[in-house]
């Protein structure tokens, strides 16, 4: 299976086309322009990455930009790094790259809500670890968590004292915790895997994932820790995340896996119930979960762990049974997701091996988003995320906005 580079421009060319002007905010979801995931805001980094390549032009990206901050932008306590003031932030960085006044004004007033609000969730999260509760995924993940604000503060604070407080939680939140006898993980969550109370998880679960389980809060303490950026029990805190995934880490014909999730039965037995690996995606399965533990090893300098989790990752691109499961062209769980993941590890990986696996990924994503249909037209799960991944694989160089560093994987 070949494409060529002019072939995935053509793509790209395309979806951006199908992208050219933003439509009105949909009236049952007033919060859409302020969203990365499915809204206005996410889909502005495609026009602003390609206003800044010259493949597009800023009256283009401008468009999609003001139509973003159009409303009254959140910057309450549900705010996260796809939602709200948050989100509006990461978009307004992006596209102020390489430019000493494109947007600053708006990003100096955008910048103070982000701390406050990092600051507030960071300090409502350290209480709740001292009150004993159980916590749930919007406390920590990437999308709405400490671990995504955290994300962002790497980009526009890192010096700050909200970055501080941000890491400061997450190593608490790496401590173990004793409860009725049994000892938890202290990112052990009180509902199911889709943040609902429900008759199987009544003790809650541990998940892996990174979008929503530890690796992602393991990507960001090695990614700040990677740039200096160190608070006190953060080495021992990777340590402590990276020893829990060695020990669920199951070992199959086509390589290393982990589950996505346990259950505190599961927890007692030390056996998970899933049988084999899962879809192989950014936010679950074997590409992000070894993303984050290369970046722990490069991060602590244990050049073993880093290897092991590269080969976990070539491994499962070895195994066509895995990339079968792929059914959508994607970021999140898709095709665009594990080509921008897989290029990432490839710049830092202490072998050449990936060179020969991101040609065949790319037509793979290709030849989806050629032939698959177009249905959703947003950044996570929609054409906007999918054409920013057919640059990478066009152009095969860092993306000029830094527009995956929300999925905590550059």
């Amino acid at each position: 299976m070949a494409t060529t580079a002019i072939a995935l421009a053509d793509l790209a060319q395309r979806h951006a086309n199908n992208l050219a002007l933003p439509g009105p905010c949909p009236e049952d979801k007033p919060w859409a322009d302020q969203s990365l995931s499915k809204g206005t805001a996410g889909m502005a980094l495609l026009h602003i990455e390609r206003a800044l390549i010259g493949r597009g032009t800023w009256r283009e990206a401008h468009l999609w930009v003001t139509k973003a901050v159009a409303g009254r932008v959140s910057a309450t306590d549900t705010s996260g790094l796809y939602l709200g003031a948050p989100a509006v932030a990461f978009m307004l960085d992006a596209a102020a790259t390489g430019a000493s006044g494109r947007y600053q004004e708006a990003l100096a007033d955008v910048d103070g809500h982000v701390v406050a609000l990092s600051h507030r969730r960071a300090e409502a999260a350290l209480a709740r670890i001292k009150a004993g509760e159980f916590p749930g995924f919007r406390e920590y993940d990437v999308f709405f968590g400490l671990s995504g604000l955290g994300a962002l503060l790497l980009r526009r604070a890192s010096d700050s004292s909200a970055m501080e407080r941000v890491l400061d939680y997450l190593v608490a939140l790496a401590r173990p915790r004793q409860v009725d006898g049994d000892v938890l993980p202290g990112w052990w969550v009180g509902h199911d895997p889709h943040r609902r109370i429900s008759a199987s998880y009544q003790e809650g679960h541990g998940n892996f994932g990174l979008a929503h389980g530890i690796t992602g809060p393991l990507a960001l303490l090695s990614q700040a820790m990677r740039r200096g950026i160190i608070v006190d029990g953060q080495h021992e805190a990777i340590i402590t995340i990276c020893e829990w995934l060695d020990s669920w880490q199951q070992e199959g014909a086509a390589g290393p896996w982990w589950p996505e999730w346990i259950t505190l039965a599961e927890l007692r037995t030390g056996q998970p119930h899933q049988s084999g690996p899962a879809r192989p995606s950014w936010c679950y399965g074997t590409p992000g979960i070894a993303r984050a533990g290369q970046l722990a090893g490069i991060a602590t300098g244990d050049a073993h762990r880093q290897r092991m989790y590269e080969q976990a990752l070539i491994r499962c691109l070895d195994d066509p049974e895995q990339l079968a499961r792929i059914t959508d062209g994607g970021l999140c769980h898709g095709w665009a997701g594990l080509y921008q993941t897989v290029w990432r590890s490839a710049q830092d990986a202490g072998t050449s091996a990936f060179d020969e696996y991101l040609p065949p990924l790319a037509a793979h994503l290709g030849q989806h988003t050629r032939h698959g249909p177009v249905a959703k037209r947003g950044f996570l799960e929609g054409t906007a995320g999918t054409a920013l991944a057919l640059h990478t694989a066009v152009y095969n160089t860092t993306p000029t906005s830094g527009w995956d560093a929300c999925l905590l994987i550059d």
